[in-house]
């Protein structure tokens, strides 16, 4: 495949609607796909997704398409953003209707529930062969709409396709960087949603900003620990897609993930939570998968299963907060721990 000269991107939300706005307004010629006929064709009628980015104007050049079929022809790359738990399902309508060299990005971040696949697992199984990137980083989707500055990355095993994307996406106010760690990014991009879940708990809890930071940093450390098990390279971990992310998520209020540890430690209960959020939540499916994967390593993360807990409905955020200060006493970072034998 050359140069990418026409995009799609499926899923009308909040991302999806920024990023496709962000390369149409580059030039290349983009479509922007969403299950819901209705309301695409509202936001086609008044060039803005007045649900998701509100008062926030689409450029004119942005084209709209409902019929996955027709959206899918003449396109030789394909952006998905839809919610972790609709990824396998667009994976497996797009493969019969797909051209031999479409290439697939997505700007998802979870992993497949109840299997704690990664998304690129599901990628290779579902459309093998194809090249493959994940876009990911500190963006909240307001913020790109609205063209203020942002820095995410794009990770791919294909440098030259990571810079292509990268390319793609340039823009005045807009920067991307390439890399080839796509566990790692996904990983970043997954966990900061459980552990911004985790501070939004505790500044709803009124514990102050040394136990929120204190629960960033302690945070930062289960990422690495379970991102250097599973072969992720720590450097990813502490870029843009993994502690760029984390700090974005923990302290902006743009975070649903942080506004419902906001909610939670406030003592509304999950399911009000998430009714006024009104969007997906991904911590509360993210937080289960990671505890599969911490127990399919035999690590201990203690805040990601405190998170899990409450949002399960086990334990009161003050139960899991008197568990994690009375924990054994530990080296913050063992010798030799970004070098281990």
């Amino acid at each position: 495949m050359g140069e990418v000269s026409s995009l799609l991107v499926l899923g009308a939300g909040a991302w999806g609607s920024a990023l496709a706005a962000l390369v149409a307004r580059g030039g290349t010629p983009t479509r922007l796909w969403g299950h819901r006929r209705q309301m695409l064709e509202q936001v086609a009628s008044i060039a803005c997704n007045q649900r998701y980015l509100p008062g926030l104007s689409l450029p004119p050049s942005l084209a709209y398409e409902y019929d996955l079929a027709r959206a899918l022809r003449g396109i030789d790359l394909v952006l998905i953003v839809v919610p972790s738990h609709a990824f396998a399902s667009i994976l497996d309508q797009i493969a019969p209707l797909l051209d031999a060299e479409t290439a697939i990005a997505w700007g998802t971040k979870g992993f497949e529930p109840g299997t704690g696949r990664f998304l690129h697992e599901l990628v290779a199984t579902k459309l093998p062969g194809r090249r493959a990137a994940v876009i990911s980083g500190p963006s909240f989707a307001e913020e790109v709409a609205a063209g203020l500055p942002t820095a995410v990355t794009v990770h791919s095993k294909d440098l030259a396709f990571a810079k292509e994307l990268t390319g793609l996406l340039q823009a005045p106010n807009f920067r991307a960087y390439p890399g080839q760690d796509v566990l790692g990014a996904e990983l970043g991009g997954a966990m900061k949603n459980v552990l911004a879940a985790a501070t939004g708990v505790a500044d709803g809890m009124g514990l102050g900003l040394n136990a929120r930071a204190g629960l960033m940093t302690r945070g930062m450390h289960e990422m690495l620990r379970l991102g250097m098990a599973l072969g992720a390279r720590p450097e990813t971990l502490i870029g843009l897609a993994g502690l760029g992310d984390l700090v974005l998520t923990c302290t902006g209020d743009l975070s649903r993930n942080r506004r419902l540890g906001l909610a939670l430690g406030k003592g509304v209960a999950i399911e009000q939570a998430l009714h006024d959020i009104g969007q997906v939540v991904e911590s509360v499916h993210t937080a289960r998968e990671l505890m599969r994967l911490s127990a399919l390593h035999t690590l201990d993360l203690p805040i990601t299963a405190g998170v899990c807990s409450v949002l399960n409905g086990q334990s009161t955020p003050g139960e899991v907060l008197k568990t994690l200060m009375v924990r054994d006493q530990k080296q913050e970072y063992p010798v030799n721990f970004f070098k281990p034998d």
